[in-house]
This record gives structure tokens, C-alpha cells and sequence, in this order.
């Protein structure tokens, strides 16, 4: 048998650039690059091969651990799980710092390689640099933290260990039914240690992704089920989007009149107009999907998790027969809610229950109820994007904020010491209105999106890219640079708030350097805007959710901060504007479409401008005893809706 005499970080150089997949077009490169932050654990193992002999393997050059996994995540999660990028970083803090967004991952079932350097394998030298010390198991190190937050996890403390280790790996990378963040951590001596491995382990190597078929049982019991229901209620998940089943579900719902709610991560799966799409479902959902949620006799699940907001703590579909059935390619995922489970590819289980329904003549009941709907919430968008705050009011009196009774009064200070007269959900319709069709948009954590699940407009396949799995701030900025790597042709807009920018916005660095150009649409409202909405509804104080000095009597609630984000990216060389009116806005966005480098518009919004809640309940932690009586009232509100809401 041949062998290539190779060191352990080469030949792992080596086998990434021989894994390919085959969804049924054709093979495909899988791994596509390398997202490094080198350091003493890794630059002279890994870095070196990466280095002599790279192959096809592009190497990029992360500011940020997490901000570099964010980018890996987003970049495969566009390329709907068919492309991969792997990250590398050194012991200790470098490899802790990619956690967060190791979880991120996971969270939204999205493959991504992680290749933490580790401690020595000899333990000659312990305890090196960055290392950390357990002394009742000198086994464990920084890397066992990835146990929880991986979908396999390993750690090659010998050479020949890299086989199994990267064999298995790719079984979990290309899973459809069970992906994720997948770990493979490298001792820094072991990295560098020469093995004669089998030249067969280097082979081209096609990973064949088969849809996988319903059960024909499954598939009639399923119908059986439908067509004993009036009024069922489709959830368009991630897994519609994923597994390129977005014309199945538009043709279903289209022949047998069933609506359809989106989740974060399905919508744009099918264009918003579309006469059967409500837009999005639960906590963050809008009026229409929301209103005919409960009236649901039967909730057909495809391809979505069916988390807290989707399904408004098991409480949002309270019709006193509903059932339902889920299609989803993870057994897991599909037998939750106690659901009739029909274990199979999206599409592949949508076309099956199609013809079996077609053969006994199926047809919803529904009459105008789902055109209603709609049009009633077009109305109520179109009144969110019109809202206007009155300039030079100098009182409360003269508005009153979609989020209102909380900071009423403060109002006018926001104004003066933001200078702008902006609300939220009308600088939402006019960036919906003014960005290209086909123009990605991202987001990831605050009151964003919420506002975006209900208002934004998508008519162009996979532009709308949100993680609401882990709801990771920080992932916004990053993840625009990995959506730009995916799709280089067009526009990519990362909407992302005050807060989230401060958490984690050094790959804009990275994007200049790549000359990849990304758009950050910054809405500073001066705070952490929906976790204060979130404290005042529970009958809380504000408390530290406001960007405030701290005042004079010891608690942050001194001057309104007021911070300059265009003159802190434009010092990274990014192109920037400021908008705080109408026009400025939509100048500044006709200008950073044209620009030919990443830009930045630092829009200033007033607070509790942002939509607020349309019908759907959350369960969140309440205390249960407090001196004040309107977080008691809050803890019996939660007590009302527990009653409402399955127990499982």
C-alpha cells in the first residue's frame, strides 16, 4: 500500500481539499477555505501547511474568533449547507473566544469545521502558555468546553487518530438531519508530529446527499389525517429553504388552499406576496398569521424546530382539536408537539402527500378568510412604515410610540440628544423599499428582528437571512461577510443595532481587506431596546437596558450617551453616512449602493418606535414574589398564560 509521508496538520490540508458533495447536480467542492486567527497553537502546525501546500483552500485572515465563525456559519447557512469554510484558532483564549459562535451554529443545525490548537499531547512543557490547569484531571483542557456546544467532537493526540477523527466529521458535516458545529481539536506538538499515511485516505471523496423518501405509510397516514381536518395551517421552517423546497410548498399550499406561517429561518422560501404566505408566525410574528393561528385545526410543520417563538410557548395554536404533523429530515425535530412525525426530505415529503391528497380529492375549507387577513395587515404595515414622530414637539402629548406607557416622557430627550426625528418601523419601509430586490438582508438579535419577521417584503428567493436559532448578537456584521463570500454578486445588508455593534464588528476589517463589499444599516436607539421593552412589560424599572452615564446618584440613569458610529468604522477605511431624517436616509442609502467599498449609515432611531406584539404570548422567567406590585401583576399574567398553553 502507498503511503505519503506527512505531518498531521498537512495531511488534514490535504484531505480538505479532497471532500466533495453531491446533492444529485453533480459533485461539488465542500470545504471552500479557512478562517484563521493564527497564534503560538496553531501557526506553526496548521499555519505551515496551510502555508507550503493550501490547494484550493482559500485562507482568510479573521480580527475576531467568534466574528470568524459567525462569517463560516453564515457563509454555509447561504449556501444551503452545500459549502463549508473551517476555522482555526490557538489555545486557550483563541479557542474559547469561537464558543459563542460554536453554539450559534449548532443551534441553527449549519456545518462548520472547527479547528482549536490545543495544549501539548506529551505534556513536556506544561503548563504552557494559555493553559489551563484542572487539577484533579490534567486531561481536560479549554477545547472539552466544545463538548456542548458540537455536533461531534474529537481530539487527535496521535497522527494516525486523524482518520477516524476527520472521516467522522464529515459524516456529521454533511447530515441534513443532524448538522452543526463539528470539533476536531489539535495538540500544538501533535499538529507538527509526521505519520506515513495510506495515500488511499487522501482520495477523492464524494459525499452523497440522498433526499431522503417518506415512508408510503407515514405518507397515508398523514393524509388520512388532512383530509379529516377543515382548516389546516402550514409552518414554512429552515428545512424548506435548506432543501431547496420552496416551490414544493408553494405549489401544496397553492393546490389544496392551505395558508402557511414563516419561522426566521423559512421565510423567504417563498415571495411574501405569494397569496397563501402570511408572513411570519408566533412571538415575532404579524397580525394576519397570528389571527388565523388559533382557528388552525391541524398545523402541518415542514422542515421548522417549532421553538418558544414560533409557537408562542406551545400556547398560539389553541384551537381545541388541533393536531399536528410534522415533515422534517430530523426524527427528532419531527416528533415534537406530539406530532404525527413523517421522518423525510422537505420537498420529497411534501410532493408525496401532494398526490396522495390529490388522489381523495382534497380542499381546505377556507373562503376569504386568508385574503382578509392579508389585506388587513397590508394596511397595518403600511401604517407602521408611515409613523412619524412631530418634529420640534417639545411634549408627550403630540405622539404616542407603538411601544407605549414605558418611556413616554423620555422621549423628547432621545430626540434632542439623537437629533433625529426617525422611527423604527418607518426607516424599516423605506430601506425595504430602496435596496434592490435581490439584495440580501441579515440580522440576528434585538428588536430588529421581530420587526423584520413582520414587516420586511421578500420576493426573491433566500434574501432573507436571519439567525433567530441562537439569536447571537454580534453574528450580523460577520455573517454579511460570509453571505459576501457566498454570493459576491449581490448587495448584502446587515441590519444590526447600537448594541449589537458595540458586541462584535471587527470583520468590517476583513471585508476591506477582501474587497468584499457588505452594507451595515446601524439603528442606534441609545440602549439595549428590546430587553427594556422586555423589563418595563414584566413590571421592572428601566435598569441598564439605556446607554446612560452613570448619575449622581450612583445608578445609570445620568445623560443619554451619544456615540459617533460612522467616525469609528470610517476609521477602518469603511465608506460612512449619518441619517437622522427622511431624506438623509434615502440619500444615503442611493449612495452606498453605488459605493464600491464597504459602507456604514449610522441612522439614529428614537426608542419604542420598534413594532410591538401581535397576539402571541412568551413565557419568561417572572419572580414570583417582589415588593412591587407590577411585577406581581406580571407573574399572574404569565400564571394566565400557562393555563392556556400545552404542558408539552
Amino acid at each position: 500500500m502507498e503511503r505519503i509521508r506527512l505531518t498531521t496538520a498537512q495531511a488534514l490540508v490535504k484531505f480538505l481539499n479532497q471532500q466533495y458533495v453531491d446533492y444529485g447536480g453533480g459533485p461539488e467542492r465542500f470545504v471552500h477555505g479557512v478562517f484563521t486567527v493564527f497564534g503560538h497553537g496553531n501557526v506553526l502546525g496548521l499555519g505551515q501547511a496551510l502555508q507550503e501546500a493550501p490547494g484550493e483552500l482559500t485562507v482568510y485572515q479573521g480580527r475576531n474568533e467568534q466574528g470568524m465563525v459567525h462569517a463560516a456559519t453564515a457563509f454555509a447557512k447561504q449556501s444551503r449547507r452545500r459549502k463549508i469554510m473551517a476555522c482555526t484558532a490557538s489555545v486557550g483564549p483563541g479557542a474559547a473566544n469561537m464558543l459563542t459562535a460554536a453554539a450559534t451554529a449548532t443551534a441553527n443545525q449549519i456545518p462548520v469545521l472547527l479547528l482549536p490548537g490545543d495544549t501539548f499531547a506529551t505534556r513536556q512543557p506544561d503548563p504552557v502558555l494559555q493553559q489551563m490547569e484542572h487539577t484533579y484531571n490534567l486531561s481536560i483542557t479549554v477545547n472539552d468546553a466544545f463538548k456542548a456546544v458540537s455536533k461531534y467532537w474529537d481530539r487527535v493526540t496521535r497522527p494516525e487518530q486523524l482518520m477516524s477523527a476527520m472521516l467522522n466529521a464529515m459524516r456529521v458535516l454533511t447530515d441534513p438531519g443532524d448538522t452543526g458545529a463539528v470539533t476536531i481539536a489539535l495538540p500544538q506538538d501533535v499538529q507538527g508530529e509526521a505519520w506515513e499515511y495510506p495515500a488511499d485516505f487522501f482520495r477523492k471523496r464524494i459525499h452523497r446527499v440522498i433526499a431522503r423518501l417518506p415512508h408510503p405509510q407515514e405518507i397515508a397516514a398523514a393524509a388520512e389525517l388532512i383530509a379529516s381536518k377543515q382548516r389546516p395551517l402550514l409552518v414554512c421552517g429552515g428545512g424548506v429553504r435548506y432543501g431547496d423546497a420552496g416551490a414544493a410548498l408553494r405549489a401544496f399550499a397553492e393546490k389544496f388552499a392551505i395558508p402557511f406561517g414563516e419561522t426566521q429561518a423559512g421565510k423567504s422560501a417563498v415571495a411574501s406576496s405569494f397569496e397563501y404566505n402570511l408572513g411570519g408566525i408566533g412571538v415575532t410574528g404579524n397580525g394576519c398569521a397570528n389571527a388565523l393561528a388559533p382557528e388552525a385545526d391541524l398545523v402541518i410543520g415542514v422542515g421548522t424546530r417549532f421553538t418558544d417563538f414560533t409557537t408562542a410557548s406551545k400556547s398560539l395554536f389553541s384551537h381545541p382539536e388541533v393536531e399536528f404533523l410534522t415533515l422534517n429530515a430530523s426524527p427528532y425535530h419531527a416528533a415534537k408537539l406530539d406530532a404525527l412525525a413523517v421522518v423525510c426530505d422537505a420537498a420529497e415529503g411534501l410532493n408525496a402527500l401532494a398526490a396522495a391528497l390529490e388522489e381523495r380529492g382534497y380542499r381546505s375549507a377556507y373562503t376569504d378568510e386568508i385574503t382578509r387577513a392579508k389585506k388587513s395587515w397590508a394596511a397595518e404595515r403600511e401604517r407602521l412604515a408611515g409613523v412619524e414622530y412631530p418634529v420640534n414637539t417639545g411634549s408627550t402629548g403630540a405622539f404616542t410610540p407603538e411601544v407605549a406607557g414605558h418611556l413616554d416622557e423620555k422621549l423628547p430627550e432621545y430626540a434632542e440628544v439623537l437629533g433625529t426625528s426617525l422611527t423604527q418601523t418607518q426607516v424599516l419601509g423605506i430601506i425595504n423599499k430602496a435596496i434592490p430586490q435581490d439584495a440580501i438582508v441579515i440580522g440576528a438579535a434585538g428588536s430588529l428582528p421581530g420587526d423584520m419577521q413582520r414587516m420586511w417584503n421578500s420576493e426573491v428567493p433566500d434574501t432573507y437571512h436571519m439567525e433567530y436559532g441562537f439569536s447571537c448578537m454580534g453574528y450580523e456584521i460577520a455573517g454579511a461577510l460570509g453571505i459576501k463570500l457566498a454570493e459576491p454578486g449581490r448587495e448584502v445588508y446587515a441590519l444590526v443595532g447600537d448594541g449589537s455593534y458595540q458586541m462584535l464588528h471587527s470583520e468590517l476589517v476583513t471585508s476591506l481587506q477582501e474587497n468584499r463589499k457588505i452594507n451595515v444599516l446601524l439603528l442606534d436607539n441609545a440602549g439595549f431596546g428590546c430587553i427594556n421593552n422586555l423589563q418595563m412589560e414584566q413590571g421592572m424599572d428601566s435598569m441598564a437596558t439605556e446607554f446612560r452615564h452613570r448619575g449622581t446618584n450612583g445608578q445609570l440613569s445620568g445623560e443619554l450617551m451619544r456615540i459617533d458610529y460612522a467616525a469609528s468604522a470610517a476609521g477602518y477605511g469603511v465608506q460612512t453616512f449619518r441619517a437622522s431624517t427622511v431624506e438623509e436616509l434615502s440619500t444615503a442609502l442611493a449612495a452606498a449602493r453605488q459605493s464600491e467599498r464597504s459602507t456604514l449609515i449610522d441612522i439614529k432611531v428614537l426608542p419604542k418606535t420598534m413594532t410591538h406584539g401581535y397576539g402571541a404570548w412568551w413565557n419568561v422567567g417572572v419572580a414570583e414574589v417582589s415588593g412591587k406590585e407590577a411585577v406581581q401583576e406580571a407573574y399572574d399574567r404569565k400564571h394566565s398564560g400557562l393555563k392556556k398553553a400545552r404542558s408539552y
